[in-house]
């Protein structure tokens, strides 16, 4: 082949995504946490950006924070301004899929391109220190006596914490429409609301509370786990008496309109990334379990989990 077919031909490759990671230079990616900064989805997509990084196939990668309606609202943004860029990712996971069936915003996932599932995580349930309820059962035969004198704080409706929420009401015989849930965009938001005493109970992953844990300024009452995480010593809803278990996961979509050389690229990239020492790092300082799918497994499972999540949701009283 002559030189210049030759360079004509890489030229080509590089611009469709088609080349190998190795032969090409790093990108410059963009991230949108379709959340508020503090929170699981800002937590997981910055130590993915700092993790492609490391592993040298992003030379730089700038966040975007959009929060509101379980992601809907940075998902639509990112729809408009992303679409066929192949440097383009965005956080995203149950509780995404929660909203959509809950909400029915105009864009759904399904319009994105699966990249990959990264990590799970159970929700953890906690009071603030001062709260006159101690235990989780305290918290339980309050909201039996008047459901609405327990304020439930957690993520967007629909979520991963209002799901099990409305399980956790049905399976100890309250209507589970009578629970009073107050949504928040970010984690940082159910935080200082935890702390200042807004909500009576609150609910999300463990990292997102675990230094408040610690400090001593929140009491952890249970989690909505199959058994007792590794180096956490709080009760399962089930050692609880109370039936229920749901993990959240989050994973990363990318751009609508990208090739499938492209989506192979940029699946690569997140894959190298989930094997670099900062990520098994980030794992293991915010208790993150990892779960990592790709490829038609992770569309199907996405599939799945829309119509598992949708009669969860009936069951609970939700839909």
């Amino acid at each position: 082949m002559r030189r210049d077919t030759f360079l004509k031909t890489l030229a080509a490759l590089a611009a469709t995504g088609a080349l190998p990671m190795s032969a090409r230079a790093a990108a410059n990616l963009k991230m949108m946490i379709p959340a508020n900064p503090g929170g699981g989805w800002d937590t997981t997509g910055r130590a993915l950006g700092k993790a492609l990084q490391e592993a040298g196939v992003a030379s730089a990668v700038t966040y975007e924070n959009k929060g509101g309606a379980a992601g809907a609202i940075g998902l639509a943004q990112f729809v408009n301004a992303a679409k066929g860029d192949p440097n383009a990712l965005i956080m995203m996971g149950q509780v995404m899929i929660g909203g959509i069936i809950t909400g029915k915003p105009p864009v759904s996932i399904t319009a994105c391109t699966p990249i990959a599932r990264l990590t799970s995580e159970y929700t953890a349930f906690v009071l603030p220190a001062q709260s006159p309820l101690k235990t989780m059962k305290d918290v339980v035969d309050q909201m039996k006596k008047d459901p609405g004198s327990v304020k439930w704080g957690g993520g967007s409706r629909g979520s991963t914490e209002h799901v099990t929420i409305a399980m956790i009401a049905r399976e100890t015989g309250v209507d589970a429409t009578k629970i009073n849930y107050v949504p928040f965009r970010g984690g940082g938001e159910a935080v200082a609301a935890i702390l200042g005493n807004n909500v009576t109970v609150g609910a999300s992953g463990y990292s997102e509370f675990q230094q408040y844990i610690e400090s001593g300024k929140m009491r952890a009452v249970a989690m909505a786990s199959p058994a007792r995480q590794k180096g956490i010593d709080v009760p399962t809803l089930r050692e609880l008496g109370i039936n229920v278990e749901l993990g959240n996961w989050r994973g990363v979509y990318g751009a609508p309109g990208i090739n499938d050389a492209q989506r192979k690229a940029l699946t690569e990239a997140v894959l190298k990334a989930t094997k670099t020492k900062s990520w098994t790092e980030a794992l293991d300082k915010n208790n993150w379990t990892p779960a990592v799918l790709a490829g038609k497994e992770f569309d199907e499972f996405v599939d799945r989990e829309f119509a598992t999540l949708r009669a969860t949701m009936v069951k609970a009283g939700m839909l």
